[in-house]
């Protein structure tokens, strides 16, 4: 089992994005029994709160549905739990480093690393462009999907 852990700082945009792009990757690829994904935020400031509505949107016009998620945090117990942690940005990066004491094994990465386009994510929360982040982070996951386990 490959356990994935998506971050962005509210886990109301970007990393809930990615953990349905995601699970809806590798459910299509019949590979759902060997991933456990999830998403959280480095932040507290959402936690307990929805998937901010118009990422639901975006992800429903895509036949994704996200019901149910509700944000967290990180912790460092997640560094030990899961194989892989994902950050959308550089900011994500250093804030998950701090949280998780460091990265001895090397698990944290930015998702973009495994696009054609390196880089941090689109942030819709700033930019109101869900279109851009949407395109960042199916790309991302994409090519996490082909590079790890295709």
């Amino acid at each position: 089992m490959t356990r994935i852990l998506f971050v962005c700082h509210g886990n109301i945009c970007r990393s809930p994005m990615a953990e349905f792009v995601m699970k809806d990757l590798v459910e299509k690829a019949g590979l759902s029994d060997k991933f456990q994904i999830e998403s959280a935020a480095t932040s507290t400031e959402e936690l307990g709160n929805p998937v901010y509505p118009p990422a639901r949107r975006k992800l429903k016009e895509h036949g994704i549905d996200c019901s149910g998620k509700t944000a967290r945090q990180i912790t460092k117990a997640d560094y030990a739990k899961f194989d892989l942690l994902v950050g959308m940005d550089s900011a994500n990066i250093r804030n998950m480093t701090r949280i998780c004491g460091g990265d001895p094994d090397g698990k944290i990465h930015l998702l973009l690393e495994y696009a054609d386009r390196p880089g941090d994510v689109a942030d819709p929360w700033y930019t109101r462009d869900f279109d851009a982040a949407w395109r960042d982070i199916e790309a991302g996951c994409k090519g996490l999907l082909a590079e790890k386990w295709a």
